[in-house]
């Protein structure tokens, strides 16, 4: 009697892996051996049972996927990437309202590769650009979308702006209303900045912040309850950052522009 599919992928991790291994081209035996960490007395029967059920083909002594095999790792790769996801921090995703993430986002999460969760002092928060990166000029531009302000934001924007990083800044209504009324004048120095570009988001924001550079993605959310805490997910590279970049942009579609503050 045949192994359903979904044992045959998941229930081996050989098998699943020489299936992701093969995924773009086929593959000599050999490599499939060093890349595994394998010999071929232990890969054989699991290469067997990927060929009984029409997973694998092979011709002399190299492997490749079959049609049916091609189908199902191109649907076995979004979902080990989500799994991997949220198994790096399953208590924290679990307990956090994933709503402000749009439905075609929120499909493609598992492009949040690299990620863990950070707990770092309250007053680092706003400052993370620099400590993840001391030579954070490299990137050419910072994007922040947030409801928050924290203590220190004066000197690191100045800083950034000085080191001609372009700022990409979108404020809560309500962080609007504090900035006009207790940081008004720092705000009207940056916003004749052409390099700081400040925008209002006027819906609901069912996050704390969400921030980006070329090199990192950061996430603040709010737990279920609608409560906060200074923990965020922290994510590395272009993929991520990708990511980032189109949920920032989902955003960016309903802002106003703020060119000053009346």
């Amino acid at each position: 009697m045949k192994k359903t599919l979904l044992d045959v992928v998941f229930r081996s991790d050989k098998r699943k892996n020489v299936l992701l291994l093969l995924q773009n081209e086929p593959q000599e035996m050999e490599i499939l051996l060093n890349s595994l960490g394998t010999t071929r007395q232990a890969l054989l029967p699991q290469m067997r049972i990927l060929e009984d059920h029409y997973l694998v083909s092979h011709y002399d002594d190299a492997y490749e996927l079959t049609t049916i095999g091609k189908l199902v790792v191109n649907e076995m790769v979004p979902l080990l990437g989500t799994t991997d996801v949220f198994d790096e921090g399953i208590d924290y995703w679990g307990t956090r309202n994933l709503d402000f993430i749009p439905p075609y986002l929120l499909e493609k999460i598992g492009e949040l590769k690299d990620c863990e969760i950070i707990h770092p002092p309250l007053t680092e928060l706003y400052s993370i650009h620099k400590s993840l990166n001391p030579e954070y000029k490299v990137s050419s531009t910072v994007y922040v979308i947030t409801t928050i302000l924290y203590p220190g934001f004066n000197s690191i924007f100045t800083e950034m702006l000085e080191s001609n990083v372009t700022i990409y800044y979108i404020v809560s209504q309500e962080l609007l209303n504090k900035i006009r009324t207790e940081y008004r004048t720092e705000f009207v120095h940056f916003i004749k900045n052409k390099s700081f570009k400040m925008y209002v988001y006027n819906k609901k924001m069912k996050f704390l912040y969400f921030t980006f550079d070329s090199v990192h993605s950061l996430i603040s959310m709010l737990k279920s309850n609608g409560e906060f805490d200074n923990r965020f997910v922290l994510c590395k590279g272009q993929s991520a950052v990708d990511w980032t970049k189109e949920l920032f942009e989902y955003y960016l579609e309903d802002c106003v522009p703020v060119t000053e503050l009346d």
